[in-house]
């Protein structure tokens, strides 16, 4: 899964008063983790055409990251210091936000997630069957977007955003694979903190304020 993580960042927006550029990075932080520990050489993946039907992506060696007792880890980490920043409510999102990542990957990817360590590794697999595999994308995005819809100042810019992140999702299966691994981690790098950036400018200009829990019927009680 790779747009379909943003859904919980744009779901849980309203609920600690999180800017949606934090939350889209809290929903890929163990990405972003894995993509450092891969030029590091850390952690290692394979690129194999044909790995499965919509991904050539091989957890091969991921345990600081994609772990079902790492991600918890790293919820619990990065929520506390979510909580010093926006509260214990803010923390909490935050810490959601981070292990939900292991949850939406765990129907699409084969047998792959460690529950701790390399041991134990399990996955759905629906990243065989690309269609149910797009349409859940999908649908956790777009069920994400409409709640955040809901309170943007402006709701059709928010669903462009968003059918363009489900583009991108797309034009992705088109690509050619990258001719290393370190170079797919630089790439993904990009995408991720680009994303955040297009995320910040969209909140900023239409999305729902940073401050007061992004209440803007708060802020301005006359505004619709």
């Amino acid at each position: 899964m790779f747009v379909g993580h943003y859904g919980p960042g744009f779901g849980l927006r309203r609920t600690g008063g999180v800017p949606l550029w934090v939350l889209f990075l809290a929903v890929q932080f163990v990405d972003v983790l894995l993509s450092l520990f891969i030029i590091a050489g850390v952690e290692e993946v394979r690129l194999t055409e044909g790995f499965t039907a919509s991904s050539p992506l091989d957890l091969y060696y991921a345990p600081y990251t994609h772990s079902l007792a790492a991600s918890m880890g790293w919820a619990l980490i990065l929520g506390w210091l979510g909580s010093l920043a926006w509260g214990r409510r803010g923390g909490v999102v935050i810490g959601l936000c981070v292990i939900s990542h292991w949850i939406l990957d765990l129907p699409v990817h084969v047998a792959k997630l460690p529950l701790w360590g390399n041991e134990y590794k399990v996955g759905f697999g629906l990243w065989n069957h690309p269609m149910i595999a797009f349409v859940l994308e999908a649908g956790v995005l777009l069920v994400g977007v409409a709640i955040y819809a809901r309170h943007a100042r402006s709701k059709l810019p928010i669903w462009i955003f968003s059918i363009v992140l489900l583009g991108i999702q797309y034009s992705n299966t088109l690509l050619p694979l990258p001719d290393s691994t370190r170079q797919f981690a630089v790439m993904a790098l990009a995408s991720y903190f680009g994303f955040a950036a297009a995320a910040w400018f969209v909140e900023r200009k239409w999305g729902q304020q940073p401050d007061s829990g992004g209440r803007w019927d708060t802020l301005h009680p006359g505004a619709p």
